[in-house]
């Protein structure tokens, strides 16, 4: 369902919901499921175990757990994501998965492996309501909200890779954790939350990443940061402005018809002091459109002596979009400006290009 120029969409289209599973619970509420299905409620923290410290999911494989209860209790481990398609690239330490959901829905995540650290990409929701006309996933248009433990089995799916070898440099474990997948995570407000506890609360709860390795990105919901802030949850906070100005950004980020740049920022430089977490100012560059020097100027005299930093993000081309990544002498023009109000910034590194890393592209070729 593609959506016409400019056009939001806020509420996700009513659907069948996936089957509960143990990750879209919290411990009490696995407790009380394990006893509705006739178990004692200890069983709940041995199959938790099971799934976030041994990245286990099969129950039929749970020795410590009585034969007679392990087919009461697989129903809170149903299976929630079927890879469709997988590319790999970077000498096997990018790897992009394209999976499909109960529903045929589809949504994509990366794991990253970089030296020092593993980071998954993870998609909220299927496609994306806020249209902005060089994002892949925003020209599909929104089709639904993912449930909180399709998230979680995203990171769980790379953690599972990692921990058995099959990602280049041997055994390793999920540090980073990004919501720049498809989707707008905090119009999947309820769910996304969800996701981000049992991401980081410790073993057997959740999967014990640190809340400072988790970033949530926006495009920016005001009323979404003002709440995000108060969830003592001390996540980076990313927000995609991609234009310093009103009059870009209400072509790039539609959603700046609702919230102006200044408001977005007030809104970030609130959460900041809140959670006493640098913002991340994500900035797609496109050529001839928002990489002029004079909006690396405007830019700077927004953000300058914030707690705050810019990363420049060279635009992954969606193929027969007008839309490309800037010359790199433009790219390096706008670092200097930047430098030049003492700004921090960095342009990221542009991996899995050649795997159609921008979110959106590889569910667009189904």
């Amino acid at each position: 369902m593609s959506q016409q120029p400019g056009q939001l969409t806020f509420v996700a289209p009513r659907r069948a919901k996936p089957a509960r599973h143990l990750a879209d619970l919290s411990m009490p509420d696995r407790r009380a499921a394990v006893a509705e299905l006739g178990e004692k409620a200890f069983r709940a923290d041995q199959l938790s175990r099971h799934y976030f410290e041994r990245l286990n999911a099969d129950v039929h494989a749970m020795t410590d757990l009585p034969a007679a209860a392990r087919d009461k209790l697989s129903v809170l481990l149903p299976s929630l994501l079927t890879p469709v398609k997988e590319l790999t690239t970077d000498g096997g330490t990018t790897r992009k998965t394209l999976w499909r959901l109960f529903d045929g829905a589809l949504v994509e995540s990366v794991l990253m492996r970089y030296p020092d650290r593993a980071t998954m990409c993870v998609s909220s929701q299927a496609g994306c309501g806020m249209n902005c006309p060089f994002c892949a996933t925003g020209q599909a248009g929104l089709t639904r909200n993912m449930s909180t433990a399709e998230i979680v089995e995203q990171v769980v799916s790379g953690a599972r890779a990692l921990a058995a070898g099959d990602v280049p440099g041997g055994p390793g474990r999920v540090n980073n954790v990004v919501f720049m997948g498809m989707g707008e995570p905090l119009a999947n407000y309820k769910q996304v939350i969800g996701a981000v506890r049992r991401m980081v609360e410790p073993a057997p709860h959740g999967l014990g990443i640190s809340a400072r390795g988790v970033t949530v990105s926006t495009v920016g919901l005001v009323p979404a940061i003002a709440k995000l802030a108060d969830e003592g949850l001390p996540v980076t906070l990313a927000l995609s402005l991609h234009a310093p100005d009103d009059e870009l950004r209400d072509t790039l980020v539609p959603i700046n018809t609702r919230w102006k740049v200044s408001e977005v920022l007030d809104a970030a430089w609130a959460y900041a002091a809140k959670t006493k977490r640098r913002v991340s100012i994500e900035y797609a560059l496109i050529k001839d459109i928002n990489d002029q020097e004079w909006r690396a100027d405007l830019l700077g005299k927004l953000v300058r002596n914030k707690l705050v930093h810019v990363n420049l993000i060279p635009l992954n081309p969606t193929p027969g979009s007008k839309w490309t990544a800037s010359r790199p002498e433009d790219e390096r023009a706008f670092v200097r400006r930047l430098e030049f109000h003492g700004v921090p910034v960095t342009v990221r590194d542009t991996r899995g290009r050649e795997i159609d890393g921008a979110c959106g592209q590889l569910a667009a070729t189904e």
